[in-house]
């Protein structure tokens, strides 16, 4: 009789890791930045139609990078939980410190199965305050991991040479355009030390959590030519209605959960809930 193939179980979670972390590096990074008036989300992205940044609830927003399919069910399933959630007890219990658990609850409970591969994202969850030392930024790795980020955090690509940009000339207490700035040229630097690119605003994805806004939703795209004014230093186009507002909620949404198009999720509530965690 053949003798079973052996892997100890920490090598076998360190291939696992290594898998995972092999195909976010893949991605393009998202920076997650604050600001003097909320927390601005900026993403290396063509598309208008997949999104890496989203609307989880009223002032949470949601960012990934890694397989869409993935996080995207993630985030269907995390708007749901805040949904049911807000609507059973206050919609001042939904927090990002609860939806992070959740998720890492999920992300480990997938990461230790031996049935199934680890989910190859990197999530972050924010929640702004009403004042800046009350924002929250959480950043989850595929293994279920939770950091308690402060005012800056970067996944996905080449993150370790685009937080070290940040780092150095993010500073609290700056403007938006100034924030905007400081992310979009940390996306635009070649790791290797050669001309920067020029992105423009067909090629980025950005969002903020304004604490300014009356209303209780707190998420805002900033597209088109307010993006562009904001890029070119203007700082009055921030505190300009946006060309596209989130629509109210829908009849029958109880909670006024939407997505961040302002669209009700009509999503087959058989689809993308999340994972149970393990018992």
């Amino acid at each position: 009789m053949s003798t079973p193939f052996y892997v100890s179980p920490q090598q076998a979670m360190a291939d696992r890791a290594e898998y995972a972390r092999k195909g976010i590096a893949r991605g393009r990074s998202v920076v997650v930045l604050t600001y003097a008036d909320g927390i601005v989300f900026v993403a290396e992205n063509t598309s208008r139609a997949l999104h890496k940044v989203s609307e989880i609830y009223d002032k949470i927003a949601f960012a990934a990078v890694g397989r869409y399919n993935e996080f995207e069910n993630l985030r269907i399933g995390g708007v749901r939980y805040a949904d049911l959630r807000g609507y059973s007890y206050d919609r001042a219990d939904v927090t990002a410190r609860g939806l992070a658990n959740v998720y890492a609850q999920t992300l480990g409970t997938i990461f230790s199965s031996v049935g199934e591969k680890p989910y190859e994202v990197e999530l972050v969850v924010a929640e702004v305050g009403k004042a800046p030392e009350d924002d929250q930024i959480y950043r989850l790795t595929p293994d279920g991991s939770v950091v308690d980020e402060k005012n800056s955090v970067v996944v996905g690509g080449n993150a370790d040479s685009i937080g070290n940009h940040v780092g150095e000339r993010h500073r609290v207490g700056q403007s938006l355009a100034e924030a905007l700035k400081v992310a979009v040229d940390a996306l635009a630097r070649d790791p290797n030390g050669g001309t920067p690119r020029t992105l423009t605003t067909e090629q980025l994805e950005v969002a903020v959590l304004d604490r300014r806004r009356p209303q209780k939703r707190k998420f805002k795209r900033i597209l088109g030519t307010e993006l562009a004014r904001l890029l070119a230093g203007d700082e009055t186009a921030a505190d300009e209605p946006a060309a596209v507002e989130t629509a109210a909620a829908a009849p029958g949404d109880a909670n006024g959960a939407t997505d961040a198009n302002g669209a009700t999720d009509d999503t087959d509530p058989d689809v993308g809930e999340l994972p149970p965690p393990a018992e």
